[in-house]
């Protein structure tokens, strides 16, 4: 009996034992990877972004928590940005570690180049790799791949604008009603050509209800004006020179900032339009770029940027007025977000996820876009 009762408790406990171990290395083998990692970051001494300019600011708190890692980097707008880039990298410059910004960029030229590194095998932090913390259990990468442009941000976004004094909200009902002859010559859109226009135009492009037809006939029958200046367009909407903008979003339009101080301006809310709205990194993602002059800190960087930590400070860095981003965590504090920037959940051909594998390929609806522009110009 004694024997027996010996045998058992054998059986039982070494499974556990052993276990347990099993589950103590793996703890000790993330936190030795990580403080190795962190002491050749240190020595490197530096990290550099390619970036937009609030993630400079964002990196300013990384820094903070590790002085010893300097910040630096070119931060401009992500078609500057990736010129300069692929220019250095023509000239067998690598200067860049990560690439901080929109994915539309990200996708279009340094995913197509291959100048990217693989982002899993550097997820280090359990916060980080722990997938239910993040939007739909997992996290969103935008290549096809799934390992090399990864969003940070899912917010909501409306690129149609009005001035409030010309427009009752009331009786827009659908993106269609822009069509209505009253509002010819009255329509500014953001150049549909532009890398700042790319979500939208994937949004109207992909759109089972919108598609092509709609980008075709309000780029042809309502003599829209097309600019290349947001601030511009957001000043003529003020004004009155115009009744609605298009394609344009309104935190570069300056338009959250324009409310704030009382200018009759507005946009609509996600169900106001029964097409919906669309749901947008904007210019929160990251990638690796390959041959990184500072692995070990862009590694450091990545991960902090992906952790709690660094999402609460994003989120509250890159919010400015009624206009923030929407953090792709949902285990980090949502009552600073922009109550209209806040992910519409629901139906998701309705508030479809604009910055996905099968629609990053910008070439398709820019060659259409091409098209009309020149069957406007005859």
């Amino acid at each position: 009996m004694k024997l027996k009762l010996t045998f058992f408790t054998a059986a039982f406990i070494l499974p556990m034992i052993y276990t347990s171990t099993a589950f103590a290395a793996q703890t000790d083998a993330w936190r030795v990877d990580w403080e190795q990692t962190l002491a050749a970051a240190k020595k490197e001494g530096q990290l550099t972004l390619y970036g937009s300019p609030d993630f400079e600011g964002l990196f300013g708190e990384f820094h903070k928590k590790y002085p010893e890692i300097k910040i630096t980097g070119v931060f401009n707008r992500g078609a500057d940005v990736a010129k300069r880039l692929m220019a250095e990298r023509r000239a067998e410059k690598y200067l860049a570690d990560l690439y901080v910004n929109g994915m539309t960029t990200g996708y279009n030229v340094f995913y197509k180049a291959k100048a990217l590194d693989p982002i899993p095998p550097l997820l280090v932090l359990p916060e980080v790799t722990d997938a239910s913390k993040w939007w739909r259990g997992k996290l969103h990468y935008v290549d096809p791949e799934n390992q090399y442009l990864l969003n940070i941000n899912g917010e909501n976004r409306m690129v149609v604008a009005f001035n409030t004094k010309l427009v009752n909200p009331a009786e827009i009902k659908s993106y269609w009603d822009l069509l209505n002859p009253k509002w010819k010559g009255k329509i500014v859109a953001y150049d549909p050509t532009l890398g700042g226009s790319g979500d939208a135009m994937r949004f109207f492009y992909h759109s089972k209800s919108l598609g092509p037809e709609f980008i075709k006939r309000i780029l042809l029958e309502t003599d829209i004006v097309i600019s290349t200046d947001t601030r511009q367009m957001g000043d003529w909407l003020a004004g009155g020179k115009f009744a609605f903008s298009i394609f344009g979003p309104v935190s570069r339009m300056d338009l959250d900032l324009m409310q704030i101080q009382g200018l009759p301006v507005g946009w609509f809310k996600p169900d106001q339009l029964k097409e919906g709205t669309y749901i947008t990194a904007g210019s929160g993602g990251v990638a690796l770029i390959n041959k990184a002059p500072h692995p070990n800190a862009a590694k450091i960087g990545l991960n902090w940027l992906l952790s709690r930590e660094g999402q609460i400070a994003y989120q509250r860095i890159f919010t400015q007025g009624n206009d923030g981003p929407d953090s792709l965590r949902i285990d980090i504090p949502k009552d600073k977000v922009p109550s209209g920037n806040r992910r519409p959940e629901g139906d998701e051909n309705r508030y479809p996820f604009v910055d996905r594998a099968e629609w990053m390929d910008q070439a398709p609806i820019s060659k259409f876009v091409r098209e009309v522009l020149e069957q406007r110009r005859k």
